[in-house]
């Protein structure tokens, strides 16, 4: 009987302790994802990179120790891929023809797969992809800013007393630049016109832009509202 316990203990210890390193290796690697994103200020930051990996490792953990044969052992695991898709879904967001949010879904969704890697004991594996999603999104994402590749949503805010002579501006100018507004708003004062609106450019198209709307002698103040990175 005390051979029998001993040996039990034994493998209870070996299986807490794969089982623990498991769920802590995907945890600190979904936190290193987080991070960068929570650096950057983006929507999923370094909790819901955690806990989307870490739970993505604890469900493949379960779905092999509850599964009653191994037939079945793929069948738990096998829901986490619609469940991260209805979570990255949510995460994208539609506004007139403008799509933002793609690679925070995408992220989010191998994340999940580096959880299922680490939670299936692919330790390796579960590095590398680690390593490889913070170089896409480190290096790749400077080099898109180094080359103007990146696109802005910009927002911008213009003057004057007639309302039809704004827009008929405006669109005059961003047809120059082949560019098309977004979001546009119209209000003020019947002595003084306000038009808003934004433009999906690249950095240079949008320093370029905004050299041609200052220049009109159309617009009796020209602001910038702000912008944001396209994702």
């Amino acid at each position: 009987m005390r051979q029998i316990s001993e040996h039990l203990t034994q493998e209870m210890g070996s299986v807490l302790s794969s089982t623990i390193l498991r769920l802590l290796l995907a945890a600190v690697l979904g936190g290193m994802i987080g991070l960068e994103r929570q650096l950057r200020h983006k929507p999923a930051g370094l909790r819901t990179n955690m806990f989307i990996c870490f739970g993505a490792a604890m469900f493949t953990v379960l779905s092999v120790k509850l599964a009653g044969v191994p037939a079945d052992s793929a069948r738990i695991a096998a829901q986490i891929i619609p469940g991260i898709g209805f979570i990255g879904a949510g995460s994208i967001l539609h506004s007139r023809g403008s799509v933002t949010g793609l690679t925070t879904a995408a992220t989010l969704f191998v994340v999940a797969s580096v959880g299922m890697a680490a939670g299936g004991g692919l330790y390796i594996t579960a590095v590398f992809g680690t390593v490889l999603i913070l170089i896409a999104l480190t290096f790749l994402g400077n080099l898109e800013s180094h080359f103007g590749l990146r696109l802005v949503l910009s927002t911008y805010e213009v003057l004057g007393r007639d309302t039809e002579a704004l827009l008929t501006e405006v669109n005059r100018i961003l047809n120059t630049e082949h560019l098309t507004t977004q979001n546009v708003h119209v209000a003020g004062t019947p002595e003084l016109r306000r038009v808003v609106f934004s433009v999906l450019c690249s950095r240079p198209d949008q320093d370029q832009l905004s050299v041609l709307l200052h220049e009109s002698p159309l617009f009796s103040s020209v602001n910038s509202v702000g912008s944001a990175e396209h994702e």
